[in-house]
Parts: structure tokens; C-alpha cells; sequence
């Protein structure tokens, strides 16, 4: 059977007449004459070779063939219904779509909590997967498997699509009664023990090797051009961690300014600005082009756009107070 010259409107027809199980009723529900339905359960038997429904005392009964079909039916309609779903408009009231998002621990600290916030109150049933970067691949972007990733990239695949979300400074994070607050310049930095925060790649990690001042990220190329070096005390992939131990062991953390000021707060610890020049960094946000013309997908991301503004400002203005 050749489905290209089937009149799938056939499978309404038939969705509904074994539903009612009478001509006349639906013809009504479906907005058709009693005659134009009769006729369409004419095609229908012709098309299955059997009755499909036969009149008895009980009124219009299907027949075993019909009983077959009618579970058959009825999820192949609810799959083109769900299709259709998905290019309507998307509400996020009424949503409970899960969204899998990667991101780093800076991302995680900054962005996500103001996120949550946000669903909380306009789409409660709305639900985030994070995924760490060595939980998943490029691969998995582009097929859409992972909805979004949110990071600072290197370099990504040139099909996909993104979006710079702000431009972050670094700060120094030091516990209140290091010594060194009360007279922080590039020398007494240099004397202090540091933690090292890795700038988080794909895949499993090797470890660090200390001399290798090439894989050790902005902080120590920026001292590198100044034809200097820190002396870091303990590497580690995590940014709470390192807060927490900054504040113990009179150590430095140096962080993007807007990770700093979000977890200084939490963990009584002091800012200052480095006492030398550091390049800023990039937060951003790419997706696949399977995604691009998904309504959930731009709703998502016309909300980390809008939210990634306001945290933006928010951090320029206590940077300036500071």
C-alpha cells in the first residue's frame, strides 16, 4: 500500500467514527455532511477491505479488524499532534520541558541562580539539567541532545550558532585577615601562595604540570608578559572550593570579577583588583541550528540574554563602588 495515495484526512474520519460509533454524530464533530462522512466510511472499508463498523442492535460496532486499528490510529494522530505542538507558540506557564544546559562552575554561580529565580515564578514547571563540560561533546550539541552550551570557548564549530551573553574583568579574592590587604601591590601578590582555578575544557583532565605556564590559563599569561610568575599552592576545578580555602589559609584565588563578587558575599572574604593587567574573558552561549527555530529554545534564550544583561549591570555597579 502506497501511503502517498492515501487521503490521510481518512484516519481522522476513522479516529472518530470508531470514538462515537455513529455516522451522524461524527460528521458533527468533525464539521462534515452525514453524506460526505457516509462516503468517507465507504473509502475507509475499501481502503482496510473490511467493514470496520457493522450495524446491530447494539447500533454501529466494530469489527475485530476495526479494534486493531483504533490504538494504531490514535497514537499515529497524537504523534502529529505532538510535532504540531512543538511549532506553535511556546507558553511557559504551561510548559514542563526539560532543558540541558552545560555550563562551568563560574556560569553556575552567576547566571543560573538568577535563572531559577526567574522560572520560579513564570515557568514553575520548566526544569534545568546542567551538564558539566566532561559530561558531553560537541557531537551532542550539534544533534541537539544537549539544548545549550555556556562557557568561555576557545574556538567552536563554525555551523554553530551563539551569542556573547557579557565581558567579565578578574578580581582577588583573599580572606579577611591575610595580611597582605593592607598593602596589596604586585610584590606582595607575588609572595603569597595561590590556588589555581582550571578553565574548564572537554573531557577527562591529566592533571596540571606547574611549569607548563602555557596550559595555566589568563592569569599566569598575563604575569608571563610581565616576565613574572605566581607561586600556586593548590590546583583545583572548582570555584567554592577555592573560595572556602582562600579564606582558611591566607591564600589568593583570582577569579572573573562577576564569579568573585557572587561568592565573596557567601563566604566572608575581601576583593581587590589585581595589582597588573589581565585580559578580560568572554561568557558565551552557542546552540545547534537544529535548535535555532525552536520556540522553547528562543524563549530560553531571549531569558539568559535578559537576565545575563541585568547581572551585567548589576556587577559594573558594585565594581564601581568597590
Amino acid at each position: 500500500m502506497n501511503i502517498e495515495k492515501i487521503d490521510l484526512n481518512l484516519l481522522i474520519y476513522l479516529d472518530v467514527l470508531l470514538r462515537e460509533r455513529n455516522v451522524t454524530r461524527a460528521a458533527e464533530f468533525i464539521g462534515l455532511s452525514q453524506p460526505a462522512m457516509s462516503n468517507g466510511l465507504r473509502r475507509l472499508r475499501e481502503l482496510f477491505r473490511d467493514p470496520l463498523l457493522v450495524r446491530t442492535r447494539e447500533g454501529m460496532t466494530p469489527t475485530e479488524k476495526a479494534l486493531e486499528l483504533q490504538p494504531i490510529i490514535r497514537e499515529a494522530l497524537q504523534s502529529v499532534e505532538r510535532a504540531l505542538q512543538t511549532l506553535s507558540d511556546f507558553e511557559p506557564a504551561r510548559s514542563e520541558r526539560v532543558f540541558r544546559i552545560m555550563v562551568s562552575d563560574y556560569t553556575e554561580a552567576t547566571l543560573i541562580p538568577a535563572l531559577l529565580d526567574r522560572l520560579h515564578r513564570e515557568a514553575p514547571g520548566v526544569v534545568i539539567d546542567i551538564l558539566a563540560p566532561s559530561d558531553m561533546t560537541f557531537e551532542d550539541v550539534e544533534l541537539g541532545k544537549v539544548d545549550m552550551m555556556i562557557n568561555r570557548f576557545d574556538s567552536l564549530p563554525q555551523s554553530f550558532h551563539q551569542k556573547t551573553l557579557w565581558r567579565d574583568t578578574y578580581a582577588c579574592v583573599l580572606g579577611r585577615h591575610n595580611p597582605v590587604l593592607k598593602n596589596f601591590t604586585l610584590g606582595t601578590f607575588l609572595a603569597c601562595d595561590h590556588i589555581w582555578v582550571s578553565k574548564t575544557g572537554w573531557g577527562a583532565g591529566m592533571g596540571i604540570h606547574p611549569g607548563d605556564s602555557a596550559k595555566l590559563g589568563w592569569v599566569d599569561t598575563a604575569l608571563k608578559r610581565l616576565g613574572r610568575s605566581r607561586r600556586i599552592k593548590l590546583y583545583t576545578r572548582h570555584y567554592l572550593s577555592a573560595m572556602l580555602l582562600a579564606r582558611q589559609h591566607n591564600l589568593i584565588v583570582t577569579l572573573p570579577g562577576k564569579a568573585a563578587r557572587v561568592m565573596s558575599k557567601e563566604y566572608d572574604t575581601v576583593i581587590r583588583q589585581p595589582p597588573f593587567p589581565i585580559p578580560p574573558i568572554e561568557l558565551k552561549m552557542a546552540w545547534s541550528p537544529l535548535l535555532q527555530h525552536n520556540p522553547a529554545h528562543q524563549w530560553m534564550r531571549r531569558l539568559l540574554m535578559e537576565l545575563a544583561g541585568e547581572i551585567d549591570r548589576q556587577s559594573r555597579l558594585e565594581a564601581y563602588l568597590e
